[in-house]
């Protein structure tokens, strides 16, 4: 047979608010995420594929508003060369009756949705055995079955599932981990993952595709899809990542010292394209010790870049200050302003109070000085 080719993507998560958002950076994020299906259909026809696999969680919840819903069914519809290989995850299960029933009604022929665990021909020669989940919670490996799945001698086997091969936090269901060697004991030339947010290598053939569109600094830079070609039965897959996403999530660290260039190593970590940057989320936790003036020339240069992003968020809780008697004299020299100046700075620099005390300290100190500078 000829060489078999598919898109492995997941967690599109159609329909997430972003409520923690700034309210005009939220509908770009939607928007984003729906624009990453067109996006997919690409990916696949300039692979050379006509098959895009979903492993789970398609929609962010099992009651997506029905204009989310149609638009989904629409847009996959439209890529008509495409076919879409659709299981629920633990975000959009099959619980969700009438999610997935209004869905298949909307969508065309190419767009196939996969309630059962059992296998299921994709081309001539490729069989897909699907692990779809009834449940948010199903309390089970659902990827077990395979393992006895009967296919015709000498086809593809794939497998596609949604959930860990390792726990994935608190909230995760610890009773229903994939083995990692299931791709070995199901005979399965290519297992597809969905749960995880960032792409994760488990195996030669296993993988977590990750979002396509990111939705968190915990993954950063843009989302991806994979590419996978698999040129016959026992053949090790090629896997490719392919860029779908359109924000680039960074959590840069940037750790500060006095005397330091504070302009050239804050430009170090953003992008040198200023257009760029309007797709660019940041957030930047700063660490070390500056001297009051270099801190506030470091706030500064921050607040004269941020506007170019989509988002910049400073974190600065790990960013000491050094006070000195000059300092204070930039406050005030004398006065109650002096006086109050003095006694938080002597709260900041104290060994006997704790150290959100001297935190709480120093930020109001810092604060008293950009009240000064303001005015």
């Amino acid at each position: 047979m000829a060489d078999f080719r598919f898109i492995h993507s997941s967690d599109l998560h159609l329909g997430k608010g972003f409520g923690s958002m700034p309210e005009d950076l939220r509908g770009r994020l939607i928007e984003a995420r729906f624009e990453v299906i067109g996006r997919l259909a690409q990916a696949a026809r300039d692979h050379g594929a006509s098959h895009v696999l979903i492993a789970g969680d398609l929609f962010d919840t099992t009651g997506p508003s029905a204009q989310v819903r149609r638009q989904a069914a629409t847009a996959m519809s439209a890529a008509s060369d495409v076919i879409w290989w659709i299981i629920p995850g633990n975000h959009d299960s099959l619980q969700g009756e009438e999610l997935w029933a209004a869905f298949e009604d909307e969508c065309s022929t190419n767009v196939r949705l996969l309630r059962s665990p059992e296998p299921v021909e994709m081309s001539q020669g490729v069989f897909l055995l699907p692990a779809p989940l009834p449940r948010q919670f199903p309390g089970t490996d659902l990827t077990a079955w395979m393992a006895g799945a009967e296919t015709p001698e000498g086809a593809l086997r794939i497998g596609l599932a949604h959930g860990g091969v390792v726990s994935f936090g608190e909230d995760f269901d610890g009773s229903a981990l994939i083995p990692p060697d299931r791709a070995r004991t199901a005979r399965l030339d290519y297992l597809a993952l969905g749960d995880w947010h960032g792409q994760l290598t488990i195996g030669e053939r296993t993988c977590y595709s990750g979002t396509p569109e990111r939705d968190r600094f915990k993954h950063g830079g843009r989302g991806q899809c994979l590419a996978v070609t698999i040129d016959g039965p026992g053949a090790m897959p090629q896997i490719t990542p392919v860029q779908t996403g359109r924000f680039d999530w960074r959590a840069p660290e940037l750790m500060l010292s006095p005397g330091m260039d504070l302009g050239a190593e804050l430009d170090r970590l953003l992008p040198s394209d200023r257009a760029a940057r309007r797709d660019v989320l940041v957030q930047l936790r700063a660490a070390g010790y500056l001297r009051m003036t270099e801190r506030a020339a470091f706030e500064d240069a921050v607040r004269r870049a941020a506007p170019d992003f989509a988002l910049f968020d400073l974190r600065d809780d790990e960013l000491a200050t050094e006070y000195e008697a000059d300092d204070l004299d930039l406050i005030a020299a004398g006065g109650a302003l002096r006086t109050a100046a003095e006694e938080l700075r002597a709260e900041a620099q104290g060994s006997e109070v704790s150290a959100e005390d001297r935190r709480v300290a120093q930020a109001a100190l810092n604060r008293l000085w950009s009240l000064v500078r303001e005015g």
